[in-house]
């Protein structure tokens, strides 16, 4: 029988991912940070007054339910396929992380000496100027191993349906989800002037809602921010210097992961490199992290453990590893680098990424049939080129140039690092407005149509490549509206 407690607590925080960016929400958070400052409300025993008062008003009464309530897994992805796709690509990273641990001979974890804590205490702020930790761990390699997993997701149900067109069966993903062909996450929102007024309010809802036509660079930040409901407040400082302390005095496997990614993709970034130690800090303290395991809660995926031996030494016992239970992946600092723009104090900074990772980056390299997970924007960006412009969709192919092979780590790096950051931002601004990443697919497809005319002429995959390599100079809201005109008429 499962434990009531932890049901209970995955239907909360289910609710509480849908009413985030609501108005409700909005007004709900409000009143309760009000409540706060009356003397009457004390937090030590907050739980137990909450649950005294709806016993005195009679809301505990709750009917009971007509069905037997599903196992908590299946109400976090409830395609049997899709959850054993999952269970696999974890053991195959898992598989990958036991090997380097045993090839290189480095422990999972391990505590500092004291003048080790010392010296990385005194180059906190210069760990970019070091080499630090084994730069020649190998980073499990994850672009085309993942792209591997969802080419090769097959539905049991429909492998003779007659669901699947013919259409369905040029593209690489071969499942049937509902994706939109062009979203509502595209849609012109209405017009809202003077944001200054909604932050002195703090209405995050209203923030939401500005930020679908693009947030004016001098207040990206502070909306952001408002939105995301990160605060400046001293337990968000104290969180983060605590996660600091942890780093300091233990050092992990993942933390060669991290040093090796950073070197690999940012440092050589033009636009990024400046930020190398900002990027340490952060990701180093996130790995740290345990309060990121309450996202496992709406996640379809599993954290990671290992086992450790007790204080005792008599038995075993298993714990998350990492700590916050996510194996970084070659690209993962690349969530980080472009809010380093943004944000020049690392506890806010690392508040912003957390808070950004915990509702948008984690769908990106997990298997599951959410609107905004992998599978569904692979899935929605080939339909759009398939419904849309289907003669380039065809040759592609016959060449051996599959659209999503090029656009797979556009799509998985929700485009950071491919476009400049003033444009990435923007497209930024539109995830966090409508809450929804299904816009990285719109814009994967229209980068295509924007150079059909070239990519009608290659005759291979390498010179396909070559026509799509540099997006640099590509303004994200033009190459949108365009797509978006000609799909219409």
């Amino acid at each position: 029988m499962l434990d009531e407690s932890a049901e209970l607590s995955v239907s909360i925080t289910q609710i509480v991912q849908r009413l985030k960016g609501t108005h409700l929400h909005s007004q709900l958070e409000k009143q309760a940070k009000e409540c706060l400052h009356k003397p009457e409300i004390k937090l030590e025993t907050l739980k137990d007054d909450v649950r005294r008062l709806l016993k005195a008003s009679g809301m505990t009464c709750l009917p009971p339910p007509r069905h037997p309530r599903a196992p908590p897994e299946h109400t976090k992805e409830p395609l049997a396929y899709m959850r054993k796709a999952q269970v696999n690509w974890e053991k195959r990273i898992l598989k990958s992380l036991n090997s380097m641990c045993t090839e290189l001979g480095i422990p999972l974890a391990r505590k500092r000496p004291v003048p080790e804590q010392n010296e990385l205490t005194n180059k906190w702020n210069e760990m970019g100027t070091d080499e630090p930790g084994n730069i020649e761990t190998q980073s499990p390699c994850f672009h085309s191993d993942m792209l591997k997993v969802l080419v090769g997701l097959k539905n049991p149900n429909n492998e003779r349906s007659e669901d699947l067109t013919v259409r369905s069966h040029w593209g690489l993903i071969q499942v049937s989800l509902n994706v939109r062909d062009i979203p509502q996450t595209v849609s012109p929102p209405f017009f809202i002037s003077l944001p200054s007024i909604f932050l002195i309010e703090h209405d995050s809802a209203a923030a939401q809602q500005y930020s679908r036509q693009g947030c004016p660079t001098g207040l990206r930040a502070q909306l952001w921010s408002l939105i995301l409901n990160t605060t400046d407040d001293p337990e968000a400082i104290t969180h983060y210097e605590q996660l600091k302390a942890r780093v300091i005095h233990h050092d992990l496997l993942v933390d060669n992961l991290i040093y090796k990614d950073v070197k690999l993709t940012a440092s050589n970034d033009d636009y990024y490199f400046v930020f190398e130690d900002y990027l340490y800090q952060v990701l180093l303290c996130f790995s740290r992290d345990t309060a990121v395991l309450e996202h496992f809660n709406y996640n379809c995926a599993t954290p990671p453990k290992s086992c450790i031996q007790s204080k005792s030494g008599s038995e075993q016992c298993a714990v998350v590893y990492p700590p916050n239970g996510v194996i970084p992946f070659h690209g993962f600092s690349m969530y980080v680098a472009p809010l380093c723009f943004l944000y020049n104090e690392p506890s806010k900074l690392y508040s912003v990424f957390r808070e950004m990772y915990i509702r948008y980056f984690f769908r990106l390299h997990s298997v599951s049939s959410h609107p905004s997970g992998i599978v569904s924007l692979c899935l929605q960006f080939e339909r759009l080129l398939q419904t849309h412009l289907p003669q380039l969709f065809y040759h592609l192919r016959e060449i051996g140039a599959q659209p999503l092979r090029i656009a797979f780590k556009w799509i998985v790096r929700a485009f950071s690092g491919y476009l400049s950051t003033d444009q990435l931002l923007l497209l930024w601004d539109r995830i966090l407005g409508y809450d929804s990443l299904e816009i990285v697919a719109v814009l994967a497809a229209a980068v295509f149509a924007f150079r059909a005319e070239n990519l009608m002429e290659v005759t291979s995959l390498a010179s396909a490549e070559a026509v799509l390599a540099d997006l640099s100079t590509l303004k994200v809201m033009p190459l949108l509206q365009i797509f978006l005109f000609a799909t219409s008429v």
